[in-house]
């Protein structure tokens, strides 16, 4: 789950090995960041946060900036420490020191990848040339998806939402270039030069490749009118928050049926799954479009969609001029001015390919065990508030109220780090190139995944790095994973936050906000055991429904940039979780010593500085292509109405800033959401 979200960990670690500094000197966490010329009353998040805002611009190669970059660009440095010194190494060919440091290495060689050019991908170029057919296309998609270029649809192994201890094979809609459905039809003038400067993109890269220019240029128009056929076939974003709706499990034989023109039982060894006799298909109406598209469209624009597709999905490890091109496109979605220099971008792709390794070594270096302790007991003390809540609330029965307690009680936590790692040994990684250590790279995770069909499911894995700055929750497995980056303030040691601030930033953003995920709109569906299946009784999830459709139209008013709202249905299981977390924190921090003492500090309660740690959480600001961008992609709103947002609907806060009827930050009661 992408969240864009938030963290505390990395930082203290580090300082803590060091002497004792003597912090009074240092500015209040949160006080720092206060702008006193804006009332908590007309805008709480401008207040808390705009102090820092206007000091601090964004930077040219950011499409955004706030406490979450900062901790990204601290650990990109430390994960850059740890690459030079694994290249420095010269460690035993299998290692992990060997792998981290000969990628590293051929990321870093840019005469080595300029020399090479697309010669790395040759194999797959000369696959796509030969295709003749509806078979031979079938067939060479299934190569290019192992490598990491996957096209047509979406199609992956996960945990059977209906059978949590069964890995399954599952198939979504896909193959769009551009990041949403919407891109292909939303009619404003920067979406529709987002589509004319796509085409432009494509015959760019085509053109780049050794295609002539004019037929490159024709060849990008048919690309764009087939992917606008593909996303006319595509459920919208908010549709896809259903997990009844997305669930279709059929036989294989029957997926035949629908998309007849796909030779399934050709296809499937190739990419990895045998011995499977059902599937599960998300949107099967797109399987259906999708069978047309195959014959409909002629054989040759099927190629060069394979072949930018291609290309464009590797420009990362290519020669610079096809990384440049990306670059130049994707500014219009992120607002980025300038490129990050080479060692980010190898950073980067270190971190999508090779994270976990490097997260070993990372943690023996930067996670503070007192820190996982801490916030380990604070997991506990969120459950507890939530358990307190169920009891208390008058609209779920008392029969649907057990079978709660049964969940919560179940939530399994994860904190800082995996247990048991992942064995990376059979990952091929050498000083050949970048681009061949990419595609080995690939290959071995696609093999990773698809090996899981008929295991048991292993419920000890994580799917994030003990580093990532982000956490989520999973309802297959029905646990919270919070990664060790996930709980950073930069420039602060652990011990150096009062509780009111950790239980605001820590506790209420991450911690109360995973937990509420199990009880979301989506999540709520899923039992203790992860099992897809209805706990509730009809009266009460009508009851919920009703509750959460009063947020869907508090967040549809919201519009951040003129013309772009947030979309309430899309965004609601975000929204509720926000709003859970601060009501769980709350609760959690009222038995705390600091807040039953109620001593201020640097002028500010204890309760003051909750709400205060809280948006701290999201202190930052976004450019506006960027910001238009995650409206129409992003299940989470923009950090501004994260915190605006579920304030208003928290009686809290009310008492906490004096807020007064008439004024911008009030919500009548009757308008305020109350569910958990």
């Amino acid at each position: 789950m992408n969240k864009l979200l938030l963290s505390v960990s990395l930082l203290f670690a580090l300082s803590a090995c060091n002497n004792k500094k003597d912090t009074a000197s240092k500015p209040d966490v949160v006080a720092v960041n206060i702008d006193t010329t804006v009332s908590p009353s007309i805008d709480f998040f401008d207040f808390a946060n705009g102090g820092w805002i206007k000091k601090n611009p964004i930077p040219a190669e950011q499409s955004a900036w706030g406490i979450g970059n900062l901790v990204i660009e601290e650990n990109m440095k430390r994960l850059r420490e740890i690459s030079e010194k694994a290249a420095a190494s010269n460690d035993k060919k299998g290692s992990n020191n060997q792998k981290i440091g000969d990628f590293w290495s051929t990321a870093m060689d840019s005469a080595t990848i300029e020399k090479q050019g697309l010669t790395p991908l040759q194999p797959w170029l000369t696959k796509i040339d030969k295709i003749s057919d509806v078979n031979s296309l079938i067939t060479t998609v299934a190569e290019l998806k192992k490598i990491g270029s996957s096209t047509l649809f979406s199609d992956y192994v996960a945990q059977d939402a209906k059978n949590s201890e069964v890995m399954s094979y599952q198939l979504n809609q896909g193959g769009l270039g551009l990041p949403e459905r919407e891109y292909y039809f939303k009619n404003d003038s920067t979406t529709v030069n987002i589509r004319n400067q796509y085409v432009n993109f494509i015959t760019h890269i085509l053109t780049m490749s050794g295609e002539d220019a004019a037929i490159a240029k024709i060849d990008a128009s048919n690309i764009l009118q087939l992917e606008t056929k593909l996303a006319a076939a595509s459920r919208k974003i908010e549709d896809l928050r259903d997990p009844y709706k997305n669930y279709n499990k059929m036989s294989v034989a029957d997926l035949s049926k629908k998309s007849n023109n796909i030779n399934w039982s050709n296809y499937l060894p190739i990419i990895g799954v045998t011995k499977v006799d059902s599937v599960i298909v998300g949107q099967p109406e797109f399987f259906v479009a999708l069978n047309g598209l195959l014959t409909s469209t002629p054989i040759n624009n099927w190629k060069s969609y394979l072949k930018f597709n291609l290309i464009s999905d590797m420009a990362a490890v290519l020669p610079d001029a096809y990384g440049k091109e990306s670059f130049e496109f994707n500014k219009l979605f992120s607002g980025a001015k300038v490129r990050k220099p080479r060692w980010k971008r190898a950073i980067q792709l270190e971190e999508s390919l090779m994270g976990e390794m490097l997260g070993q070594l990372y943690v023996k270096e930067f996670f503070n065990e007192t820190a996982k302790k801490r916030y380990t007991v604070m997991v506990d003390a969120i459950k507890e508030a939530l358990k307190d809540r169920i009891s208390k609330l008058t609209w779920m029965s008392d029969s649907t109220k057990q079978k709660a307690y049964i969940k919560l009680a179940a939530i399994k936590s994860k904190v800082g780090y995996p247990d048991k790692w992942k064995d990376f040994s059979s990952m091929q990684i050498s000083k050949e190139g970048l681009a061949s250590n990419y595609i080995n790279a690939n290959i071995w995770w696609h093999n990773y995944e698809y090996s899981k069909l008929g295991k048991p499911v292993d419920r000890d894995e994580w799917d994030m790095t003990p580093q990532t700055y982000n956490a989520y929750y999973n309802p297959s497995n029905n646990e919270i994973v919070l990664p060790a980056g996930i709980f950073t303030v930069p420039g602060y040691r652990d011990e150096e936050l009062d509780d009111a601030v950790v239980y605001g930033y820590g506790g209420a953003s991450t911690i109360g906000h995973e937990i509420t995920h199990g009880f979301d709109d989506e999540g709520r569906q899923f039992d203790e055991k992860g099992n897809l299946v209805s706990w509730w009784t009809k009266t009460d999830e009508a009851a919920f429904n009703k509750k959460a459709e009063v947020m869907i139209n508090q967040f549809n008013e919201f519009e951040p940039v003129k013309g772009y709202h947030i979309n309430g249905k899309a965004t609601l299981g975000e929204n509720i979780a926000d709003l859970g977390g601060i009501l769980l924190g709350i609760e959690a921090f009222k038995k705390t010593t600091q807040y039953k003492e109620g001593k201020a500090i640097a002028g500010y309660t204890p309760m003051q500085r909750y709400f205060l740690g809280y948006a701290l959480g999201w202190l930052g600001h976004t450019r506006e292509e960027q910001l238009k961008n995650r409206l129409m992609t992003d299940v989470h709103s923009p950090a501004k109405y994260r915190v605006n947002g579920p304030f208003v609907d928290v009686d809290e806060f009310y008492s906490t800033f004096n807020i007064k009827p008439n004024s911008p930050m009030f919500r009548p009661d009757s308008l305020r959401v109350k569910i958990w």
